[in-house]
């Protein structure tokens, strides 16, 4: 459902908007007043009714509203203010909290786990190979009719797949279905809650609950207050920005539109990807090449790099060990600008979480996703049309910018092999989505990928697919190959490799 405009899209944009609102506007005595506004702003009686009552839907957005705030959901067997804990929140300084996706129990559907079931279509086939091929008799005939025996189903989907008519459905959570670590389980009541000793905070099972049951913390409204306080805030915005915003929306319109709203810089992200393709490709070189390690483990995508350290830990120490694109760029902006907060805007769910780990000093004060970034624009009426700046942000080269698609981190880092370290083999292997990247990890454990350059992406499809994004996978892939393709340098220097980030 990513990229399409729902009911679901069009409520949580209407929060951040409506949040970002009230972080720019409100006055300190307004502000309770003005949150505990919002449900009714957002849902009365001139508004679509999406849920059984306008109650239901009133309290859904409640919970977006806190969980907009970077607060946690109310607890359900206790009474709560809507309000409570704002301020600890209304503070530029507050990082996110874990658990970072959160279910919301009053949204969820309770559908069902996975299941198969006989449906209208079934002809009653004198054949019956349904029944012929279920190994444990699960399967009568009722009325002429295919039945299941639930207690009997063993979930196999044997008889979905023989049957000629395609009458038999498999119903599935398409939140778990969308969980490649098998994080979505279900409480007493048949909803849906999240392991977080499981969860990588991907945001899969966000953009894949067709309930809109699912969200994620925010610092929306920390980074607007700071704005509103004229604090000195530099951007770094991630290569899948392009398209994002409108399919002619230029670096110099997001540059002057991002300065109206008070930021001081911007820079392109895709810097530091560049900085980290030099760096890995003599990674690869200084330690695979010689057999001192049996491969390496890409490191820019956070979902991936919790996968393979939290269920692969053997692999740990295969994890590239230098900086995230995110880091890097958020360490260079530092050194010229010691004393400004950077925010890093992307498409990515998990690198809120990057952001505030302390095993890595990110620099990272704030990460806001491009759907967050347009409730502030719609907070603010501005019209990127509107807005050109005189200038661009950095001019990254094309191999950094591919860092935003499946395949483009090792893509990168190949090529610069290839170019600084002539006659260098290498084998390059990728993996988009958890399952594919638990599945390549497995491979990579059992010796079956030595010698490799392993790139992981949690999302299918790379970041351009991440959780936070506005637009069609398939719009932003070409928007961005454009992009890659009209860089004016292919390849970042060699001498970056000499770029210190303490």
């Amino acid at each position: 459902m990513r990229g399409i405009e729902t009911p679901i899209s069009k409520v949580r944009r209407q929060v951040f908007e409506e949040i970002a609102r009230i972080a720019f506007n409100s006055t300190s005595q307004s502000m309770n007043d003005d949150i505990e506004e919002v449900p009714y702003k957002i849902v009365n009686e001139d508004t679509e009714l999406y849920r059984e009552s306008i109650y239901q839907s009133r309290e859904i957005v409640r919970e977006r509203v806190r969980l907009a705030m970077g607060m946690s959901l109310r607890p359900e067997d206790r009474m709560v203010h809507l309000t409570a804990g704002i301020e600890e929140s209304n503070i530029s300084e507050k990082y996110y909290e874990p658990p970072l996706m959160q279910v919301i129990p009053s949204a969820c559907n309770a559908c069902e786990e996975k299941g198969y079931e006989v449906s209208d279509m079934c002809k009653g086939c004198v054949a019956h190979p349904c029944r012929q091929v279920c190994p444990v008799g699960a399967i009568t005939m009722v009325k002429n009719k295919s039945y299941i025996d639930q207690s009997k189903c063993i979930k196999c989907g044997k008889c979905k797949a023989i049957c000629p008519y395609d009458a038999i459905s498999k119903k599935e959570r398409p939140c778990q279905k969308a969980c490649g670590v098998g994080a979505i389980k279900s409480d007493k009541l048949g909803r849906a809650y999240i392991d977080n000793d499981k969860c990588v905070s991907c945001g899969q099972c966000m953009v894949s609950c067709p309930f809109g049951a699912i969200s994620d913390k925010s610092q929306v409204f920390q980074l607007c207050r700071a704005l509103k306080e004229g604090q000195e805030i530099i951007a770094e915005i991630a290569p899948a920005f392009v398209g994002q915003f409108g399919p002619n929306i230029t670096p110099r319109n997001i540059k002057a539109a991002l300065q109206e709203l008070g930021f001081s810089e911007v820079y392109e992200t895709a810097l530091g990807a560049d900085i980290g393709a030099i760096a890995e490709a003599h990674h690869y070189v200084e330690k695979v090449v010689t057999g001192e390690l049996p491969f390496l483990l890409t490191s820019c995508c956070p979902a991936w790099s919790v996968l393979a350290k939290k269920y692969f830990p053997d692999l740990a120490d295969k994890v590239s060990q230098e900086l995230t694109p995110m880091v890097a760029t958020a360490r260079t902006i530092k050194q010229e600008h010691p004393n400004a907060k950077v925010v890093f805007i992307g498409p990515c769910a998990s690198k809120k979480l990057e952001a505030s780990r302390r095993t890595v000093r990110s620099d990272v004060d704030f990460v806001i996703t491009f759907e967050e970034l347009q409730g502030m624009f719609d907070a603010k009426d501005i019209d990127l049309t509107k807005f050109e700046a005189e200038s661009s942000f950095h001019n990254a080269t094309g191999a950094g910018r591919g860092y935003a698609v499946a395949g483009g981190v090792a893509s990168a880092i190949e090529r610069c092999i290839k170019e600084y370290y002539p006659g260098t083999e290498v084998k390059i292997e990728h993996a988009e989505g958890l399952a594919e990247c638990k599945k390549i990890l497995t491979l990579a454990k059992a010796g079956k990928k030595n010698g490799c350059l392993i790139e992981g992406m949690g999302c299918p499809g790379g970041c351009v697919a991440g959780a936070g994004t506005n637009i069609p996978i398939a719009k932003a892939q070409k928007a961005l190959a454009d992009f890659v393709k009209n860089s004016t340098k292919p390849l970042p220097s060699k001498e970056l490799e000499e770029i210190e980030l303490k």
